[in-house]
């Protein structure tokens, strides 16, 4: 009995944990990003390939070279950012529900491991 709620136990935190990686990336290789993923409406984190300060963005559209945002929900200066100039990009909303989802699958695992050692 013991060996089975181990079991099960594993089985979820393993499932929570590849659920985990659910983020738009993009590699360093240009000829390959055509960014066709990303959604107007959407705040994205991008990652500089010169390693300065990363750029928080609500997506609009891609003109050109160039990705058009703004800098937030509430602030409407325009961002623009060079395709070229990008090393990743990633979801910030599909982040925090993936990390939520963590949380609760974490504390879910907990409660059985628990429940399965006081029952014997």
């Amino acid at each position: 009995m013991k060996a089975s709620v181990l079991l099960k136990s594993s089985l979820l935190t393993s499932l929570f944990l590849i659920s985990s990686c659910a983020t738009t990336k993009y590699t360093d290789d240009t000829a390959r990003n055509n960014y066709s993923n990303l959604e107007a409406g959407r705040v994205y984190v991008f990652t500089m390939k010169d390693g300065s300060k990363k750029q928080k963005m609500l997506f609009r559209n891609i003109k050109g070279d160039n990705i058009v945002g703004t800098a937030g929900k509430k602030d409407s200066t325009e961002v623009i950012i060079p395709k070229a100039n990008i090393a990743a990009a990633k979801d910030r909303s599909k982040a925090r529900v993936t990390a939520g989802a963590v949380v609760i699958g974490a504390a879910a695992v907990a409660a059985i491991a628990i429940s399965a050692s006081r029952a014997d």
